[in-house]
């Protein structure tokens, strides 16, 4: 007689094993989105199922870059072990659970988790409050203390330096219209992936993008559009350059012609060059919408730098009144700053109790917002009286939306931009 027990090829039928100590010691003081990257990777630890960050992250609807930041919470707890796949790639990496028992009552010496022990030197306190403060002049407004916690994090998780940083903003404002941390972090992240931690590299990097994709954001930015383009669109520039053999130049002609049309598109493009290189029209319009006189994108865009630069302005000459007038507005902000430093310090050490420090500081910037708040009613100001205004609060005045197309503002702003040039202000 034979006993047997049915089995089951499915994960999720199974139970993983949690060591109670964990469960008291460290689970009950972590992050909530922390417990859960851990939990669900220790399910597929435990039965040898490969998975990777971008998955764990989408599995539990978080972004990657919190799943990066749990492993290095449970690093320098000592509850997981980072081994590198390459020492000079800090992305890539697997993942080790360590026994808690065997950590506090095994024979073996307890290793030292102190994470900053194996660390370069980070930057002291004035070299990170200049870095903060080039930053702050490169986007033209204070950092919020989320954001100064982010940049110091990326000197630790990234091995960033600062050059690199401030060149990943400058070039994302310069070339993006865009200062949001987590759009920064993503550029620097991807540019240190590809081991590029000096500023020359990324300036030589980017130098030697393929010509090909130059040419294809070239045609995109001159319809207004600030994304990658796609299959179909890669083809199609393919046979305006290959097979019509039409310049840059040429094609730029043509895609200006989309400034007359509300909703621009590449078949519109295409059919204008196809139209030329059967001499049908010989390079012009024959109908009326087409022999409107129009203006090109990059026209529209320099005036929406001109309205966005000046709500920047309105809102520093603001910032310089108020504190003239109400110089504890000043001090509180030196105070705000001066925590938001203090926060980003604590988050990159490894302190057992980072967590509650950082809580302390984050209560103090709240209730230095509450006073700032109060002053400013009290003397007939609103509270986002110094914050910026821009007359378009879907796009900051860029024209691009968040998914990377033109902003819904742009009509308007193109006949504005029309007017401006015709007034020979250019």
């Amino acid at each position: 007689m034979a006993f047997t027990i049915e089995r089951t090829n499915e994960l999720y039928l199974f139970d993983t094993k949690i060591e109670n100590i964990f469960i008291n010691e460290f689970m009950t003081a972590a992050p909530g989105d922390y417990v859960k990257v851990f939990l669900l990777s220790l399910m597929y630890a435990s039965f040898a199922s490969e998975t990777d960050n971008a998955a764990i992250a989408k599995q539990l609807s978080l972004e990657e870059e919190d799943v990066l930041k749990a492993w290095n919470y449970w690093e320098s707890l000592g509850v997981v072990k980072k081994k590198y796949k390459n020492e000079k790639n800090k992305f890539q990496y697997d993942i080790e659970f360590i026994s808690v028992k065997e950590q506090l009552y095994g024979k073996k010496a307890k290793k030292n988790t102190n994470k900053n022990a194996d660390l370069p030197e980070l930057l002291n306190d004035e070299e990170l409050k200049k870095l903060y403060h080039t930053i702050e002049r490169i986007i033209v407004r204070p950092l919020g203390g989320v954001e100064l916690a982010e940049i110091a994090s990326w000197l630790h998780d990234y091995s960033a330096s600062a050059e690199i940083i401030i060149y990943a903003y400058s070039y994302c404002v310069k070339t993006k219209k865009k200062d949001n941390h987590k759009y920064v972090g993503t550029v620097l992240k991807e540019w240190i992936s590809k081991q590029l931690f000096e500023v020359t590299q990324v300036e030589e990097h980017l130098k030697e993008i393929d010509n090909r994709h130059f040419l294809y954001k070239r045609v995109l930015k001159a319809m207004g559009f600030a994304r990658n383009a796609t299959e179909a669109e890669k083809r199609l520039m393919d046979n305006w350059f290959d097979e019509m053999h039409f310049s840059i130049e040429k094609v730029l002609d043509a895609c200006s012609k989309t400034s007359g049309i509300s909703n621009p598109n590449f078949n519109y493009v295409n059919q204008i060059l196809v139209n030329w290189h059967t001499g049908k029209t010989n390079g012009q319009f024959s109908n009326d919408s087409a022999k409107k006189k129009t203006i090109s994108i990059a026209t529209v865009h320099k005036y929406y730098d001109i309205i966005r630069k000046e709500a920047e302005n309105i809102a520093s000459k603001k910032r310089e009144q108020i504190y003239l007038e109400l110089p504890k507005i000043k001090e509180i902000d030196e105070e705000i700053r001066l925590c938001g430093m203090e926060m980003s310090r604590i988050t990159i050490s490894g302190n057992e109790n980072k967590k509650q420090q950082a809580s302390m500081y984050q209560r103090k910037i709240d209730e230095f917002a509450k006073q700032k708040a109060a002053i400013l009613k009290e003397h007939g100001y609103s509270v986002d009286h110094m914050e910026i205004k821009y007359r378009c609060q879907l796009c900051n005045d860029s024209g691009i939306s968040d998914n990377n197309e033109r902003c819904s503002c742009f009509s308007e702003i193109q006949n504005e931009a029309e007017k401006w040039q015709n007034s020979s202000i250019i």
